[in-house]
């Protein structure tokens, strides 16, 4: 069987109301799934990719390394 995949970045925070219930990220993730379920897209994992960021020529002069950033990325899938 073969599949085509679809990512879906997450944000790096998720905006949320006062008071914070502690399910935030689960009630994103699920409002996230169902969203792609109804366009065919079955759940099917959760990654995350660090992503390195090169200073420009004058932060390198004084000095400064690369910056990392981690992200989470979902995966979907779907049959081809």
């Amino acid at each position: 069987m073969s599949y085509k995949y679809k990512m879906v970045q997450v944000p790096q925070a998720i905006t949320v109301s006062s008071p914070a219930t502690g399910d935030e990220a689960a009630s994103y993730l699920q409002g996230e799934v169902d969203k792609m379920a109804e366009s065919g897209w079955e759940f099917y994992r959760i990654d995350p990719i660090s992503v390195s960021v090169q200073p420009g020529c004058i932060q390198s002069l004084m000095g400064q390394k690369a910056s990392y950033t981690t992200y989470h990325v979902i995966t979907f899938k779907q049959e081809a």
